[in-house]
């Protein structure tokens, strides 16, 4: 594992760059139902196309490869093929027992790929992504019943913990929580870690990424990002940010608002303009660049990336961008009390630490 001080020497010197969309790539691949299933799976019961998180025990070379291309566009941080790599997601293709297996695969296909290309002055850390699940613990899949729930805050639990657990184990440098779009299921994740934490085992700086739906400038919850920055800083975050839904010229204004309340450092890593009517991404390299390289300029962040429709050719050109400006000061913490609901409430002039509800 590389460690923790070395990240934390690069971070205050130079933003660095997350890599792109794994999605994007292994679309281009144009994997068939048989390439998802190799031998191995041959005589699965369900179909497993479309499950990418499989594609790292079935297609390691693939997975390999998409990450050395990041790699090779100027990636800091490669984030593991691990997006649904949770029993929660992995139930709709009966493979929940696979979900170690497919966490400590893709940790070992990201860390062969970045100790090929890392030197002393330049190392490349890997970290493990842990997404959002398929179901939502604050919103009723039925529009007739409010109440209900199709999953709970223990179920959500027990899916982040096993997973974290794979991650942790398997050796990444840090834990990357993304595309939260439900702060509650993001709060299971961050007690499941905190658990793995109470149990001993040694927890890589925590990485958290939430995303504006629409915009409206609210997370699907109805969350603001101030709001979202309170729920989330009693973790004491590496970094705090926002990532899919909204390109960078939709983005831009949510990741200053980030910028201006949080005592961390902020990440961004956005789609590819918005999705066309085909559901493609038609922002260039170099329109995308344009934003995250101004963003730089305006001193907003500190961390860098690609979300959906980010190929290599994008992460060069953001890397180009970005390359020797400064990283965003952290500011020091605000001394008042903090609480969050749908937005965020600051009481004026008390003398409290910061906190959340």
């Amino acid at each position: 594992m590389t460690s923790t001080h070395a990240i934390e020497d690069h971070v205050a010197e130079r933003i660095l760059v997350l890599d792109g969309a794994m999605g994007t790539m292994i679309q281009r691949e144009k994997p068939d139902e048989a390439a998802y299933r190799r031998t191995r799976f041959a005589d699965h019961p369900s179909d497993v196309g479309g499950n990418n998180e499989l594609l790292s025990l079935t297609q390691p070379d693939m997975i390999r490869r998409i990450h050395a291309d990041f790699l090779e566009a100027g990636a800091d941080i490669l984030c593991t093929n691990t997006f649904g790599a949770n029993a929660i997601s992995q139930a709709d293709y009966g493979m929940e027992h696979l979900v170690a297996e497919m966490n400590a695969e893709s940790v070992r296909l990201a860390r062969e790929a970045a100790e090929a290309v890392a030197t002393p002055d330049r190392p490349r850390w890997v970290a493990g992504g842990i997404g959002p699940t398929n179901q939502t613990a604050s919103i009723s899949p039925d529009v007739n019943d409010p109440g209900f729930r199709a999953v709970t805050f223990d179920d959500l639990a027990k899916a982040y913990g096993e997973a974290a657990r794979a991650l942790i184990e398997a050796g990444v440098d840090l834990i990357l929580v993304e595309t939260i779009f439900d702060t509650l299921n993001a709060k299971a994740a961050l007690f499941a870690i905190d658990s793995l934490r109470d149990e001993g085992l040694d927890v890589p700086p925590l990485m958290i990424s939430g995303t504006i739906t629409d915009r409206s400038g609210r997370t699907l919850t109805g969350q603001t990002p101030e709001a979202f920055w309170v729920s989330m800083s009693h973790a004491r975050p590496f970094s705090i940010g926002l990532n899919c839904a909204l390109g960078a010229g939709e983005m831009r204004q949510h990741v200053r608002t980030l910028s201006e309340v949080a005592d961390t450092r902020v990440s961004a890593y956005p789609n590819a303009g918005l999705p066309n009517e085909m559901g493609g991404y038609d922002e260039t390299p170099e329109e995308t660049a344009a934003h995250l390289g101004e963003w730089a300029d305006a001193g907003l962040v500190n961390i860098v990336g690609g979300c959906c429709g980010t190929t290599p050719d994008h992460i060069r050109a953001i890397a180009e961008a970005v390359a020797g400006k400064s990283p965003r000061p952290i500011p020091q913490k605000v001394r008042r009390m903090r609480l969050s609901g749908l937005e965020m409430f600051e009481a004026a002039g008390a003398d409290t630490q910061e906190g959340a509800a």
